[in-house]
């Protein structure tokens, strides 16, 4: 179950957690300003509603996790999105951060290979709120082709390598945010597209994300 009311209480809260994740490093007023205007609480079932507004991970079914806002809010800064803008999302989960990115006014296309999570979310009664949203169901290493070229990649999954298919999926001067790794710890990689066949490579902090896996599952 899950509970839709915004008390004073989670306001605050919310507000506390977003001035935690400023103090972290957090400096792209756009980005705060998303974490805070969205009730984390809603993603989550009421079990976790205490704790909705401590900055870590939980679980939410299907072996995944709704990201710490920390990370969500790394991750958004270092894609660098602007209104208006195409961004495909892999790994939509909890459709947390998919949520951040329509808050930004962005055109946001979330891909989810599991069947059950993706069912909940397409049920989510606050992504009314963002009409600029669009859940797909599929394998986030084949993108969305059909929907490319894009103005910006967010995967929001540890990706073994980094995956071609997607990186042809960015207009030239477009940009991917990826955690990159097999092991426990990933690197944070934001790709460039520089032209038809030229990618440059900026590398960042270490992150721990669950593991992106090929193919759909039911």
């Amino acid at each position: 179950m899950r509970r839709y009311d915004d008390t004073y209480k989670q306001k605050g809260l919310r507000k506390q957690l977003v001035d935690s994740i400023r103090q972290k490093g957090i400096t792209d007023e756009n980005v705060l300003q998303a974490i805070g205007n969205i009730p984390r609480h809603y993603f989550l079932d009421t079990a976790f509603e205490g704790i909705a507004y401590e900055d870590r991970a939980f679980p939410i079914g299907e072996g995944q996790t709704i990201s710490q806002p920390y990370t969500v809010a790394y991750q958004t800064q270092l894609l660098e999105v602007r209104p208006y803008e195409k961004v495909l999302e892999i790994g939509t989960g909890s459709a947390y951060q998919a949520c951040v990115l329509a808050e930004l006014k962005v055109s946001v296309y979330t891909i989810e290979r599991q069947k059950k999570l993706f069912e909940t979310v397409k049920e989510f009664p606050f992504k009314t709120k963002y009409p600029n949203l669009r859940f797909f169901y599929g394998d986030g290493y084949e993108g969305l082709p059909t929907y490319a070229p894009f103005d910006k990649i967010l995967v929001t999954a540890a990706a073994p390598q980094i995956p071609e298919k997607l990186l042809h999926q960015l207009k030239i001067g477009g940009k991917m945010v990826i955690p990159v790794g097999s092991h426990d710890i990933q690197r944070m990689l934001r790709i460039t597209r520089m032209g038809e066949t030229e990618f440059d490579q900026e590398f960042f902090d270490n992150f721990s994300f669950v593991p992106m896996l090929a193919g759909k599952k039911g």
